[in-house]
């Protein structure tokens, strides 16, 4: 398949035509209408050196909050109230994070400053959601990621303490379920991820839910 070039034009290329790995296309800007746009049609972004890459995979990464795993040492954790959880009190803090802290067998991140530019901006217009882990009055943990309707697109997340970060997810997928959530893109796979009931299925089957749960713009 072509590796498709994206110009000025606010388009995409059918995601059918993304290469086997779902690479889809390279080029373009992370202005709001080009993110919306992009998630809308389910395609996120992510960085390779200076370029800008566009990804839509098959098969897709997804968890479907009923189907959340809560294991016996996390409910343990929350009886104990070790950590405390907030929702959009501190984006540009878990952004932040999430750029700089290391993660294991990555020597750099994709997100750039361009990135927490976009995605801030995303944040202050109401689509850009974070969820914080606090123990003490510190931010140790969160995660960031877009919402339209009721899909939730996770990007990122970070950890400063141990747990911390399952900690924030658990919650905040439990806050989004109460809310009507239907489903959470994890766009790739991580066992990490796996181990909280996060599943593959095909694309086909993942555009037929955004289309079933996506609001207009």
């Amino acid at each position: 398949m072509p590796l498709f070039s994206i110009n000025k034009e606010l388009v995409f290329p059918p995601v059918e035509l993304a290469e086997p790995d779902g690479l889809l296309a390279v080029g373009g800007d992370l202005s709001t209408e080009r993110l919306l746009l992009a998630y809308q049609s389910g395609i996120f972004p992510w960085y390779e050196g200076e370029h800008i890459l566009w990804w839509c995979p098959d098969p897709r990464f997804v968890l479907f909050p009923e189907n959340l795993v809560v294991s016996k040492s996390m409910r343990s954790i929350f009886k104990k109230n070790i950590f405390t959880f907030t929702a959009n009190q501190a984006f540009e803090e878990v952004i932040g994070n999430c750029k700089r802290v290391p993660r294991k067998g990555q020597t750099s991140t994709w997100i750039t400053d361009e990135v927490k530019a976009a995605y801030t901006e995303l944040h202050k217009k109401g689509y850009a959601h974070s969820a914080e882990t606090w123990h003490d009055g510190k931010l140790v943990g969160g995660l960031y990621g877009v919402r339209l309707g009721k899909v939730f697109f996770g990007e990122s997340m970070f950890s400063n303490a141990s747990n911390a970060s399952k900690f924030a997810f658990i919650s905040y997928v439990q806050k989004l379920q109460a809310e009507g959530v239907q489903l959470i893109d994890c766009q790739v796979y991580t066992e990490h991820l796996e181990s909280l009931g996060a599943q593959m299925i095909p694309r086909r089957r993942f555009l037929q839910l955004l289309d079933q749960n996506l609001e207009p713009m």
